[in-house]
């Protein structure tokens, strides 16, 4: 009995290896299959290889442009079960893509049923929907027949399957792509094909032409969803010199008058790769969130066209300001990045100008012509022998009837007497009996006429590059009138006009502007009346119990309220936000982070003066612009820093003509030195106003020399007192100071 010989286990043949080397070639041959052969599209026909094997499969099922359509579980069927062996849900979103017309500039896919929407809603499932080609599907697998291109083995052997397509027509930058591989990425925005094949006959008669040249003849992106690019030239030239880049992409949008001054905002087009959808509830959100106080509404009443209805909150609204906001803050405006990174002829992943990559398409159809001509040529010839066995025939008819008749085996014979080649006996045999007609032989020495002297011109087009060129340059000029500009397909939808960044538009411009009464009560409840009240009317409105008036002043709407408090902070409230005059407000202190036992200071609008006087209780001050006390959030911002045991004392305007500050402590001591001699400081303790020996300071004041002091009288007088002659009170910063003028208030305050 024979020795049985057994196979070795293959897991037990255990290689020792470094586990980063293992690692990192493996790694790597999953990377390059990425790059090469799913993720990044090649420059001659602008394919994946998921979209070429969709097409052809479709093709091979006679799903052309005249047939009617097929279920598109039939087409992912046939794809994944012959030619790409992924995911049915993969393939099946590859051929939607391919079939929205939102999507595709110029789709390859005929979609019927539910293929989606530009609102972001899916396709319906493959067994509802059906499809068929499209005329640009045709135009780039013409040819395929006539041995353009390579074929390959599909992945089990059975089949046979396009390397890729002919592709006379420039799918790669008219339709456009997108893909993640590793380490690399691919984004083409689509552009307009009759500009392409302006383009490309520009290439044939001038192959090096330059960037600047092609770019005169393609403009700049065009997509299907339309819109504005609002890119310089520069910019848009600079983006396809290199390959990358990317462009500013506007909805397009115009005013619709409603009469009597009122108006809507209609968005027609919106930016490429945004869903509607999200669009409107992005917009929906600015209002709620009261991002944008100057819209008042948006509303979808898109049908088969698109129309985004902006409302204005008010007639008087800017609308070019409404949009420009709209365009910052939204996908109204995106950007639509370039990086033109594709496989080269030698399937070789580079970035690629725009002039390259027009180039690689250009080159590809030399070669394609080239193939095609020579493979004409091959059916030309096969012909010929076989017309020239049938004339042989008919020249001696009656001995081949002989032959025919008499001979057990034939066509040796035909063969040896008549000088015949084997298939030309063989045609001879299988020749119908009616085709014996005097008349044949007339049309057989004219079709022979016929493809010798075609012949004779494809030899010349192969022998001529100049010939090539030409040819080449009319089919570009015969698909060109199919995708021209005067077609529906073919006019462009997107247009170029330069427009300047949209502007970061302050909140002040939103709002409109109104004269208010900021009222702020002892319990510090917060509230503003419309319109600007005297002190008389002021002092009728109601509080809570135990409450009464703190301070009021005029201001407007558009207005930034400064909040100063004891512990040396400030805090910003906008006006148009404080609550209204009907009831007792809200309490401050519920706006802003300020602790319940921190005193107010003071209160007063921003555009009351550009720079403040701010002192503590222990006599440091100094003067601080105003921009530098605006905080931008709750938590405020600090302003001064008082001395452990100080306070903030006060806060007041400087008038802008003021040289001097007046001081006085409690001690009712006062002091008059210069402006000057007071630091300007954005933050800080501040420099000595005025030197106690006991208490702190009362009161402070800047003031105009030469105009002197006011103080109002007291009782129901109204009448004021002024002191012009203030030399005894004027002294160095840090001094004591003296008594204040006679019939100076008692509470020593200015």
């Amino acid at each position: 009995m024979p020795t049985e010989i057994l196979e070795p286990d293959p897991f037990n043949a255990i290689v020792d290896a470094p586990f980063d080397s293992a690692l990192s070639e493996r790694y790597l041959v999953y990377a390059l299959s990425t790059i090469t052969a799913r993720s990044l599209p090649d420059v001659r026909d602008g394919l994946k290889p998921v979209h070429r094997r969709l097409l052809w499969a479709m093709r091979l099922l006679k799903l052309d442009p005249a047939q009617g359509y097929k279920k598109c579980a039939r087409v992912v069927g046939d794809v994944i079960g012959k030619y790409h062996p992924h995911g049915d849900q993969s393939v099946y979103d590859a051929m939607v893509r391919l079939a929205q017309s939102f999507a595709m500039r110029y789709p390859l896919v005929d979609g019927q049923g539910n293929f989606g929407n530009i609102d972001g809603d899916n396709a319906a499932a493959y067994r509802y929907t059906e499809a068929r080609l499209t005329q640009v599907a045709m135009d780039m697998m013409d040819g395929l027949d006539e041995d353009a291109v390579d074929y390959r083995p599909t992945y089990n052997g059975e089949e046979q399957e396009p390397e890729l397509f002919p592709g006379l027509f420039p799918n790669l930058l008219a339709n456009g792509a997108a893909g993640i591989a590793v380490g690399m990425a691919t984004s083409i925005p689509p552009h307009n094909a009759a500009e392409l094949f302006d383009a490309a006959i520009l290439l044939i008669e001038q192959p090096n032409a330059s960037d600047a040249q092609v770019n005169e003849l393609v403009k700049g992106p065009d997509f299907p969803t339309g819109g504005l690019v609002v890119d310089s030239p520069a910019a848009i030239a600079e983006s396809y010199a290199t390959g990358r880049g990317s462009f500013r992409v506007r909805a397009r949008w115009h005013i619709e008058d409603l009469g009597r001054g009122t108006w809507n905002a209609i968005v027609t087009e919106i930016p490429y790769g945004v869903q509607k959808g999200k669009l409107i509830e992005q917009i929906a959100e600015l209002i709620n969130d009261k991002k944008l106080p100057i819209l008042a509404d948006v509303r979808d009443e898109s049908d088969s066209e698109i129309r985004i209805v902006i409302e204005p909150r008010a007639r008087t609204v800017d609308a070019t300001m409404l949009m420009e906001s709209l365009f910052r803050m939204s996908d109204l405006e995106n950007r639509v990045s370039l990086n033109l990174n594709v496989l080269d002829n030698r399937r070789t992943p580079r970035v690629m100008s725009l002039r390259e990559a027009l180039t690689g398409w250009v080159d590809h159809q030399f070669i394609v012509l080239q193939r095609r001509t020579a493979h004409r040529l091959g059916k030309i010839s096969d012909r010929i022998e076989l017309l020239d066995g049938y004339l042989i025939a008919y020249l001696n008819l009656d001995r081949v009837i002989e032959i025919i008749r008499t001979e057990d085996e034939p066509k040796p014979v035909m063969i040896a007497e008549f000088g015949l080649t084997d298939r030309q006996a063989e045609a001879i045999l299988d020749m119908r009996l009616r085709r014996l007609r005097k008349l044949e032989e007339m049309e057989i020495r004219k079709e022979r006429e016929g493809l010798e002297a075609e012949r004779t011109g494809l030899d010349a087009l192969l022998g001529s590059d100049a010939r090539q060129r030409t040819r080449l340059k009319k089919d570009f000029a015969r698909l060109r009138e199919r995708y021209g500009p005067e077609t529906a397909l073919g006019k462009r939808r997107t247009t170029i006009e330069e427009a300047a960044p949209a502007r970061e538009i302050p909140l002040e411009a939103m709002i409109e502007r109104e004269p208010i009464t900021v009222i702020l009560s002892q319990r510090g409840w917060i509230r503003a009346m419309k319109g600007h009240i005297d002190e008389a009317a002021t002092a009728e409105l109601k509080f809570k119990e135990g409450d009464a008036a703190y301070l009021s002043f005029p201001a407007q709407t558009t207005d930034k309220i400064l909040l100063a408090a004891e512990n040396g902070r400030f805090y910003t409230l906008a006006a148009d936000k404080l609550p209204g005059g009907r009831g007792f407000g809200e309490p401050v202190r519920a706006m802003i982070d300020l602790d319940g036992d921190v005193g107010i200071v003071n209160l007063l609008p921003a555009s009351s003066a550009e720079k403040l006087l701010v002192a503590a209780t222990d006599g440091r001050g100094f003067i601080v612009r105003t921009a530098d006390t605006i905080a931008e959030t709750r938590k405020g911002k600090t302003v001064v820093t008082p001395r452990l045991g100080a306070k903030l004392k006060l806060v007041k305007p400087v008038d802008p003509q003021a040289d001097y500050v007046a001081a006085i402590g409690d001690n009712r001591r006062m002091l008059v030195f210069p402006l000057s001699e007071l630091a300007e400081l954005a933050r800080g303790q501040g420099v000595q106003l005025q030197r106690y020996r006991d208490g702190g300071l009362s009161d402070a004041i800047a003031f105009v020399f030469a105009n002197g002091l006011s103080w109002a009288m007291g009782g129901e007088s109204g009448r004021t007192r002024t002191e012009t002659d203030l030399a005894p009170w004027r002294a160095a910063r840090g001094a004591a100071g003296r008594m204040p003028p006679t019939g100076f208030p008692r509470d020593n305050r200015f």
